[in-house]
């Protein structure tokens, strides 16, 4: 696979991603029409959910349905958004984005959860 392939992979990927926090936001909005917004919902759940309509574990066809269905999903829900909900959207998105990401806090939440899987373990043991 080529750097220029790849490179153009990753940029779709982000992109990607900026589009689903838009449609959530959008999702959101007073402006936004009723079918934009149930579709608009639909699409984000999906999208951020970890159950999908094909399993991820069943090859080619578990990717299939998310490189086909989350874009083809947002591309409508875009298509159907007033232009001033999507620019408002797409900057608050963005906003959100651009925050700086707090390393120590994930840190610490690893570490509870790790010490809680440890006590829960050794309770079992114990048992």
């Amino acid at each position: 696979m080529s750097g220029s392939l790849l490179f153009k992979l990753k940029q779709w990927a982000r992109t990607l991603k900026r589009d689903v926090v838009v449609v959530y936001f959008a999702a959101r909005h007073p402006e936004t029409p009723l079918v934009a917004k149930c579709l608009a919902f639909l699409v984000a759940a999906y999208a951020l959910s970890p159950i999908d309509l094909i399993p991820d574990f069943i090859p080619v066809l578990g990717y299939l349905d998310d490189l086909i269905i989350v874009p083809l999903g947002l591309w409508w829900v875009m298509r159907l958004l007033p232009e001033s909900v999507l620019t408002d959207s797409r900057i608050r998105a963005q906003a959100l984005l651009d925050k700086p990401r707090n390393y120590g806090m994930a840190a610490l939440f690893v570490m509870i959860w790790f010490v809680l899987g440890f006590a829960i373990a050794y309770w079992f043991y114990r048992r």
